[in-house]
């Protein structure tokens, strides 16, 4: 079988993955597996090699190995390489200069483009009411803008009762204990 990136040698890697039920297989020579920052003698992380490397078709195979150093961070000059080699960011612009490896791999890890991380038991209530009056907030000002004061002020009643609800809640956690 012939490796995939360069379709030149023969493939001496062989990656799988599955992904809900889909099997996605990528198969590399030793060359071309070291060039695209898979380091053989260390655990890696599939799910970073196939984003990496799984978008690029055969006939692609040399434009995609170029970009590889194309792209880079303007502030510490970190390339996309040594990105994906040590899977952590150099300064605070990498996150600009690399937003499109970091939306693809957040969503190939939550399955959304926003980070949803867990909420303790505790505080999982608190979040949602703060959530809720967040969104509630951004009603209000929307209905202020098309000058729906009525609207305003219902919606103003409800975050208080809703802070009203959480104060209360939050009394009954310190009795408790």
């Amino acid at each position: 079988m012939k490796c995939e990136c360069c379709n030149k040698t023969e493939a001496t890697i062989h990656l799988t993955q599955v992904i809900d039920g889909e099997v996605k297989k990528l198969n590399l020579c030793q060359v071309c597996a070291q060039k695209n920052g898979i380091d053989l003698n260390s655990p890696i992380s599939i799910t970073d090699v196939l984003l990496g490397l799984g978008n690029a078709s055969s006939g692609d195979s040399d434009k995609a190995s170029m970009s590889e150093f194309d792209l880079s961070c303007s502030r510490c000059q970190m390339t996309r390489a040594e990105f994906k080699k040590r899977a952590r960011l150099g300064c605070p612009e990498c996150y600009k200069a690399f937003m499109g490896e970091l939306n693809a791999i957040t969503q190939a890890m939550h399955h959304s483009r926003q980070h949803v991380g867990k909420i303790p038991a505790r505080q999982g209530n608190e979040a949602r009411i703060s959530a809720q009056i967040a969104a509630l907030q951004k009603d209000i000002e929307t209905a202020i803008a098309k000058e729906e004061y009525e609207v305003a002020a219902n919606l103003r009643d409800k975050i208080k009762s809703l802070k009203d609800g959480a104060r209360i809640a939050a009394e009954g956690e310190f009795d408790d204990a």
